[in-house]
């Protein structure tokens, strides 16, 4: 009987998806990723992703599944368990996560009630979907409150004091998708021993930073730390969740599996092993120290520009420029510098009166271009660039002339040069 397995390469299988694919590598080729929550993976990285553990299903946990065959699905899940466990120094770690919202929807599983009070930051402020927005499941099964920045662009501590004993919540949040701050986690653990909060932290932005050595750690503080294994940590798409305390760990092993997942992704677990051997490597800590030099340099040129960086500049790897009081939203700055070449995001910020459609703000980062190798000079180059084209952004010539000049920058930066190479003999 003939096999049924097509063995044909996705180039010949399906020539429509595979020209998709080159077309988008292409893009991430020639134009500069700078959207703050993206990074680029290693081959390595990609092809584990890729890999044969696509096919396993593995329900449960290591040595504890619902399937037979899965002796490798435990050797590699164990591995990524372990690595992960060695970067921050934390005594347990779900890797299982399909991505950090539904680890953050997997910690609330564990330890509220629905109904139950939360205090996140606010999502125009700073804060994510997940930590009370209304649209998000966090608004809908739990009473959500917030605390946001002051008008310096900062979080005032004595104001989330205030608001926490008034409210009470069960869990506080702190964490950030737009916050360019170093974040006191010591300062939010008193808040949260005062009010009898559980103090998760999410780290999904800063976890590669906070791996390098370049912003505090969370563990010490934080009873749950949440994380993406993408954006600064370089890795897959996908979450973690990380404690010390044995009791919450073995709830949010339930709230994993079976409470709202079924069977991991295991090829998405072998590639999270891969990215945190990565991160284990000395050269590490010089990545995320640099990620940081960059977003400064990057805060820098714009604010000596004329442009209003929320708190005036960044202790991290993002930069939010603020529109507020001016003709130019999110949505027209982030199209025009798409057109230029340059990919952003249009981004909420402190006092923004437009809609998450088209908002007040652009958001910046800088982890991407660094892994592209790209340092100091460069990026002084692409804040003149991005302010030029801000400066005008209704002239589309002066947007094609500058995607011309940073693409020339982008080629002395190759990324994936084997797929390059491939793809152009094609």
């Amino acid at each position: 009987m003939q096999s049924y397995l097509k063995k044909d390469t996705l180039d010949i299988a399906d020539k429509e998806v595979y020209d998709i694919i080159c077309d988008e590598h292409k893009r991430q080729t020639d134009h500069l990723e700078m959207i703050a929550s993206e990074n680029f993976t290693s081959p390595a990285v990609m092809e584990a992703t890729g890999s044969i553990f696509t096919n396993k299903y593995a329900e449960g946990y290591p040595h504890k599944r619902y399937y037979g065959g899965c002796t490798y699905a435990d050797k590699v899940e164990l591995l990524a368990i372990s690595r992960v466990k060695q970067i921050f120094g934390c005594g347990y770690a779900n890797v299982q996560p399909h991505s950090g919202s539904q680890a953050n929807m997997a910690v609330y599983a564990a330890l509220l009630d629905a109904g139950d009070k939360i205090l996140g930051m606010d999502l125009s402020h700073g804060g994510h979907l997940t930590h009370g927005s209304r649209p998000s499941f966090s608004g809908q099964n739990y009473q959500a409150f917030t605390y946001g920045v002051e008008d310096d662009g900062y979080i005032d501590y004595e104001k989330v004091r205030y608001i926490a004993q008034i409210v009470k919540p069960k869990i506080i949040i702190c964490g950030a998708s737009a916050y360019a701050r170093v974040i006191d986690f010591a300062k939010f653990k008193e808040i949260a021993v005062e009010v009898g909060a559980v103090l998760m932290a999410d780290i999904a932005h800063i976890a590669g930073l906070i791996a390098g050595g370049v912003h505090p750690t969370p563990f010490g503080y934080a009873d749950v730390v949440t994380t993406t294994t993408h954006k600064t940590l370089r890795g897959p798409r996908g979450g973690v969740i990380m404690c010390d305390d044995p009791d919450i760990a073995k709830k949010i092993d339930s709230a994993i599996f079976p409470a709202t997942q079924g069977g991991p992704l295991v090829h998405a677990i072998a590639a999270k092993a891969v990215a945190f051997g990565e991160i284990l490597d000395p050269l590490w800590k010089d990545y995320a120290t640099n990620v940081v030099a960059n977003a400064k340099t990057l805060a820098d040129v714009l604010a000596s520009r004329g442009y209003d960086i929320v708190s005036g500049g960044t202790d991290n790897h993002l930069v939010l420029v603020s529109f507020v009081g001016t003709d130019i939203t999110g949505k027209i700055a982030d199209e025009a510098l798409e057109n230029a070449g340059i990919t952003t995001n249009k981004n909420s910020v402190p006092n923004d009166t437009r809609s998450p459609f088209v908002t007040s703000g652009i958001r910046i980062g800088s982890a991407a271009l660094t892994t592209r190798g790209m340092g100091e000079n460069e990026f002084k180059q692409i804040a003149n660039s991005i302010a030029d084209i801000l400066d005008d952004v209704n002239d589309t010539d002066l947007q094609q002339t500058i995607k011309t000049r940073l693409m020339d920058i982008a080629k002395n930066f190759p990324i994936y040069e084997q797929a390059t190479q491939q793809r152009s003999n094609t």
